[in-house]
């Protein structure tokens, strides 16, 4: 299917990328709305904004099939007073920005995708969550998630179905987790983290491309989705797997008390390791997506196979 006019705010990260490389043989026009300028390339175009004020880029969001808003500051950092402000700012002035100027146009985006968090559930090791049954669960990390996703809804947009794709950790060949865990396995350090039986949910980055286009076709689908594949998986098996793609027969575990320790002196937090997150994409499933990639070894392998 062809598409006239796709919208990527905050679209240089890991899933921006992908959606960009993905959308540019099927879309006529790729706009990115980016902080720093970037050099046109072919049908892809990048316009300054601050993700605070409106601007002359407003105007492009008209007659758009999807917009996908990805902003948000890395969370990989130590929770510090800064860090905290700078990561809810960073979601909720560009979520209310798009919200206020969408109200403004004559013909809005059909779709409005905004990223949200898989990690907006509890703590949960007992049963998996989804979006019927999950708990919200407590604690800086949820309250991000939940004020983004407040100030994402609160908005009305009579002509812009909108949805909230709570994502897991993204399985990518060039950023995000993935190439750092693989650099742990590689260096003999790609054992349990702490007890090994918090769950890991995942998803493979074509399958959150695949997902986007999906939801364009489906119009009778908003609201809240989970984007996490299907099997996810203890710490401890999720690392067998990467160990095994890689060849690597062994990995040192890596106790609490050592990842906390870690996690102070490259500046992150042991949440991001730690935390049990059983999150099933219930609502993608029962709607009829079918994810391509089910399994985190088909996935890490596939990753692994065309990594530059």
């Amino acid at each position: 299917m062809k598409y006239s006019k796709i919208i990527l705010a905050g679209g240089n990260g890991q899933i921006g990328k992908a959606l960009a490389g993905y959308y540019k043989g099927i879309a006529d026009e790729i706009i990115i709305l980016s902080r720093k300028p970037a050099p046109a390339k072919g049908n892809i175009k990048t316009l300054v904004w601050d993700g605070r004020t409106p601007g002359d880029w407003a105007k492009e969001l008209e007659g758009a099939d999807l917009l996908v808003n990805l902003c948000g500051k890395n969370v990989n950092c130590r929770y510090t007073k800064e860090n905290r402000e700078d990561i809810i700012r960073s979601r909720v002035e560009p979520t209310k920005l798009l919200g206020k100027v969408i109200d403004g146009l004559i013909n809005p985006p059909k779709l409005w995708i905004n990223a949200a968090s898989a990690t907006i559930y509890r703590h949960a090791e007992d049963r998996p969550q989804d979006e019927e049954t999950g708990e919200i669960g407590y604690g800086f990390s949820i309250e991000v998630c939940k004020q983004w996703e407040q100030t994402f809804f609160e908005t009305e947009t009579p002509n812009t179905r909108k949805v909230a794709l709570r994502t897991s950790i993204v399985l990518g060949r060039n950023d995000g987790a993935l190439p750092r865990l693989i650099n742990l396995v590689k260096t003999g350090m790609g054992g349990r983290q702490g007890d090994g039986q918090q769950y890991i949910s995942w998803v493979h980055e074509q399958d959150v491309v695949n997902c986007t286009e999906w939801l364009l076709q489906h119009p009778e689908v908003n609201g809240v989705l989970n984007c996490t594949a299907p099997h996810p998986l203890k710490n401890t098996e999720f690392m067998k797997e990467l160990r095994n793609a890689c060849g690597v027969p062994f990995g040192l575990p890596a106790p609490a008390w050592l990842l906390e320790m870690g996690a102070a002196l490259i500046g992150t937090e042991t949440e991001l390791i730690l935390k049990s997150r059983w999150v099933l994409p219930k609502r993608l499933l029962d709607a009829g997506f079918e994810f391509q990639f089910k399994k985190a070894g088909h996935a890490i392998k596939d990753i692994l196979s065309i990594r530059i």
